[in-house]
C-alpha cells in the first residue's frame, strides 16, 4: 500500500491540514531517503512503511494541531536525528526558516543530503551541541519555535530549547505518553529560562499506534546569560527547585 493518500487524508481529517500532490510525493521520497540511509547508519529503529508514516511522519506534523504555522516564520529543531519534527514540518509549511541541530555529524550530513535531494529552501544543517550553539548571537533568542522530540526529559530539553526562543515565542516538546511528573519536575527549570508553565496536551496516533502529549511552553522574559550552562551540565544536573 502506498500511504501517500493516508497521510494525506489523515492529515486533513485530524489536523484540519492541507497537504497536496506534491508535498505527499515529498513525502514518499522523504521516506525512501530514510530507509536507505538506515542501511549506512542507524538513524530509526522504525523503517515499516505505514508506521514511518504514522509514528515519524503524522506524529511531527501534529505540533500543527495546536500551533498555527501560517504565523511561525522560522523554527529549529533541536537533537532532530533523522529530521524529525522539523523536515516533515518544512514539507507541510514551505515558507518555515527552518534550522536542524544535531550532535552526530553522519546525521547531519544525512540530513543535508535529505534536504537537496528533497529540494528544501531556506534549511540550514548544523552540526553542534545545543548548549554551545545556543550561545551564538545568529541563534539566541531568535526562533519563534524550537521543538525537540525524544531527547531527552523535559527539565534536560528546556535548558535545550528556551534560550532558542524569542519571547513570545513557544519550545514545543513531542513526548510519549506518560508525561505528568516529568511536567512537575521541569516546571521550576522552566520558570527559571524565562517560560511560563507547561501545557501538557494529549492526543492519539491514528491507526491505534499509541498515545502521545505535545509540551508547550510559551516563553515570557529573555533566558538569563548564565543558560544554556556548559556541555553536558544540563543532563548530568537538571535544574531543579532551590
Amino acid at each position: 500500500m502506498d500511504y501517500r493518500e493516508w497521510l494525506g487524508e489523515a492529515a486533513r481529517e485530524r489536523l484540519r491540514m492541507q497537504l497536496n500532490g506534491e508535498q505527499l510525493d515529498l513525502f514518499y521520497r522523504y521516506y525512501h531517503l530514510l530507509v536507505e540511509g538506515n542501511k549506512k547508519m542507524n538513524l530509526t529503529a522504525i523503517t515499516d512503511e505505514k508506521e514511518v508514516f504514522v509514528k515519524h511522519f503524522f506524529d511531527s506534523l501534529t505540533l500543527a494541531s495546536h500551533l498555527s504555522f501560517a504565523e511561525v516564520d522560522s523554527l529549529i529543531d533541536v537533537g532532530t536525528g533523522a529530521g524529525f519534527p522539523g523536515i516533515p514540518l518544512k514539507i507541510a509549511y514551505p515558507h518555515l526558516r527552518l534550522v536542524l541541530l544535531d550532535s552526530l555529524n553522519k546525521r547531519v550530513t544525512f540530513m543535508k543530503e535529505s534536504v537537496a535531494e528533497l529540494g528544501l529552501r531556506g534549511v540550514e544543517c548544523v552540526h553542534g551541541r545545543a548548549e554551545e550553539a545556543a550561545r551564538k548571537p545568529m541563534f539566541r533568542e531568535s526562533f519563534d519555535v524550537a521543538t525537540a522530540r525524544a531527547v531527552a526529559r523535559l527539565n534536560v530539553l528546556a535548558e535545550y530549547c528556551l534560550p532558542f526562543v524569542r519571547v513570545g515565542g513557544r519550545f514545543v516538546a513531542l513526548k510519549g505518553a506518560d508525561v505528568k511528573e516529568e511536567v512537575e519536575q521541569a516546571r521550576p527549570g522552566v520558570r527559571t529560562l524565562g517560560g511560563k508553565a507547561p501545557d501538557s496536551i494529549s492526543l492519539s496516533l491514528p491507526e491505534q499506534m499509541g498515545e502521545r502529549h505535545l509540551i508547550v511552553v510559551t516563553k515570557e522574559r529573555p533566558t538569563p546569560k548564565a543558560y544554556p550552562r556548559k556541555a553536558g551540565t544540563p543532563a548530568r544536573n537538571p535544574l531543579h527547585s532551590s
